[in-house]
């Protein structure tokens, strides 16, 4: 019985391995929860219902994040309690966004430069939101915290294309850090609000401060990246 049990276990392993070569194949990834993630998605992705598809788990995932925006209004003309709906915002968010592309390549039907084309807009246009929502959120200077979310975040969007361009290889993480690190730093920032008034305005500081500097050190790495195809090309010629 024990190694039926365990031949089950291996068959369930190689099959979600399988599903993972498949699914993230167009993408690496190096951003810290990289394997449990993989594998939930893995797990995702053969249950969702045919009638579901990459288009409408877009549009979901971008609903979280107007829940998440919608959780700073409540908080700033309500109760700074339901800053906590922003969780479920965030969750929404990640079941849409990180399944409508692995979706797709799940079902071989994949729309690469459409995918990536809306991806990149959707991307922009949610981190408008939660920068406008936490503007509207605090008073005063600190708003510039909001506008300097807003910024980086754009920035390492930038840094993402670059990395294509010059690399061929799309990835969407900064090191270790990638947009599920990045949702689970905000909740934590918002949960820590509710139960210390006014600490997110210190929390943002510091979440801005730590994306300007892997920023920095991913533009450093890109520009040595760049040089050495410039030096070759020349070397080339």
């Amino acid at each position: 019985m024990t190694e039926e049990k365990n031949q089950g276990k291996t068959r369930i392993s190689m099959k979600t391995n399988e599903i993972i070569n498949s699914v993230f194949g167009d993408r690496s990834r190096t951003n810290l929860l990289k394997k449990y993630e993989q594998q939930a998605l893995a797990w995702l992705v053969q249950r969702i219902p045919a009638w579901i598809t990459s288009n409408i788990l877009t549009g979901i995932g971008f609903f979280g994040y107007i829940i998440v925006f919608g959780s700073f209004l409540l908080a700033s003309y309500v109760n700074r309690t339901y800053l906590l709906l922003g969780l479920l915002g965030f969750l929404i968010n990640w079941f849409g966004d990180s399944l409508d592309g692995r979706l797709a390549y799940y079902r071989k039907k994949p729309r690469k430069q459409y995918g990536f084309t809306l991806d990149i807009t959707i991307d922009w246009l949610s981190i408008i939101l939660i920068g406008l929502g936490y503007i509207i959120y605090v008073d005063g200077i600190w708003e510039v915290f909001g506008y300097g979310f807003v910024t980086m975040y754009a920035w390492e969007i930038i840094l993402a294309l670059i990395r294509y361009k010059i690399t061929g290889k799309y990835s969407i993480d900064s090191g270790k850090v990638g947009p599920t690190e990045v949702r689970i730093a905000v909740g934590a920032c918002l949960v820590a609000e509710v139960l210390l008034p006014d600490s997110l305005i210190y929390s943002a500081g510091v979440l801005v401060v730590a994306i300007f500097i892997v920023n920095i050190l991913d533009t450093n790495k890109l520009l040595r990246v760049a040089d050495e195809i410039d030096k070759k090309e020349a070397q080339s010629k």
